[in-house]
């Protein structure tokens, strides 16, 4: 599950056609061209998927989905319709009045753990993906753990033994879901589990990286720590800003985490946020053009330039996905999908990445991995979390 505004960019079926050229004069070429001359081409179309060649790191979490009188939670606790926040001590009552009077749906979710499950799914070799995060010897636990095996992700999980792990409710009213969280156990995910030898070898074996943002406000020194070691070792790291509250973390340039990433996902009201927090617009000018965001975005300094960064900002509705590289930028149009098919939105945020890593990671074009992304995230959007059927039919 993602803490964003997924509803927005979500609620849409993506079809990919060729769009008309962009305004301003900007040069086109074929998303082929763009992946290739990005650099995120490898090795990978030459081989067959390889065990562990993605490795994702983020917060695994327990959804508890409620879907009918959620309304009433919305207005008790101070919620937006759609919005992902982290529960204030205010709020932490939010979870057991749900346990105890909206009969929840519970759902294996965590942003990052659910993409990684996605890429799984469709990748379909098992353990071609690891998963690396922190959780509680609890019942809780063994049901996350049970889902991300369940498909053949290779989860390896931090213990903290008394403490719980974590929870999050997922409110959904309509076509909007908000999300609310307590990291519990995942909050003390830290370096020091990286060290051990044979999480160490894990990470050294995989060649594209994913890791969540919503791990900034837990162990911004992991996220450097693996994303500078994809740096140096001329490998792909991905991340997602995830949601506004943590662009400024992107945006620190103390932190200097977006020098690492090469491949960076978003939605339109995250771009805006970023934008602020970067200082991208002239002095006091609120960038609001997510094509322009998307540019300048891209263009921000790397520590490995031989791999230019790519952009991709969802928009909602039926605006186009924006994606940018190299100074240039393209649209892929988008068709609403049609809102009786709609199940829930929370989760098909983090199915458009998993897809689009589960082709990136074989070294397709970037058009089929756009294409997979929209894939997979109709498919979810018609399941109740981020929950697909056993085998994906994806051509």
């Amino acid at each position: 599950m993602i803490l964003k505004t997924v509803a927005h960019r979500c609620s849409t079926q993506f079809v990919l056609k060729s769009s008309a050229r962009l305004k301003r004069s900007l040069k086109y070429h074929s998303t082929s061209e763009l992946i290739m001359r990005a650099g995120l081409a490898t090795m990978s179309n030459q081989s067959p998927i390889r065990e562990g060649i993605l490795l994702g790191m983020g917060n695994p979490l327990l959804d508890m989905t409620v879907v009918r009188g959620g309304v009433d939670l919305l207005v008790k606790y101070k919620l937006d319709a759609n919005n992902a926040v982290l529960a204030s001590p205010q709020q932490l009552a939010i979870f057991k009045e749900i346990v105890d009077k909206y009969s929840p749906t519970y759902i294996a979710g965590g942003a990052t753990q659910n993409s990684v499950r996605v890429a799984q799914w469709l990748l379909g070799k098992h353990w071609a993906t690891t998963f690396l995060g922190s959780a509680a010897d609890d019942m809780y636990k063994h049901i996350l753990e049970d889902s991300a095996h369940g498909v053949g992700v290779n989860v390896q999980y931090q213990i903290y033994p008394g403490e719980h792990t974590g929870v999050c409710a997922a409110i959904i009213t309509g076509e909007n879901r908000s999300l609310i969280t307590e990291l519990g156990a995942a909050s003390k995910f830290c370096p020091s589990f990286l060290h051990k030898p044979d999480i160490w070898a894990l990470v050294e074996a995989a060649q594209f990286y994913y890791v969540g943002g919503f791990l900034l406000t837990v162990s911004p020194e992991a996220v450097l720590e693996v994303s500078k070691h994809s740096s140096l070792q001329n490998k792909v790291c991905s991340s997602n800003l995830h949601a506004p509250f943590l662009c400024k973390h992107f945006a620190d340039p103390k932190l200097g985490l977006l020098q690492y990433i090469d491949l960076l996902f978003g939605n339109g009201d995250e771009a805006r946020e970023f934008a602020k927090e970067a200082g991208l617009g002239r002095s006091r000018e609120v960038m609001d053009d997510v094509k322009e965001i998307a540019l300048k975005t891209a263009a921000l300094p790397k520590a490995n330039p031989s791999r230019p960064r790519i952009v991709i900002f969802t928009q909602g509705g039926k605006k186009p996905i924006v994606l940018a590289t190299q100074g240039e930028v393209r649209e892929f149009p988008v068709t609403a999908l049609d809102p009786a098919d709609i199940k829930d939105t929370n989760g098909c945020g983090d199915a458009f990445v998993g897809g689009f890593l589960a082709q990136l990671v074989q070294g397709k074009s970037l058009d089929d991995c756009l294409r997979c992304g929209a894939y997979a995230s109709k498919v979810v959007i018609q399941h109740y979390g981020c929950t697909f059927p056993p085998h994906p039919d994806f051509v």
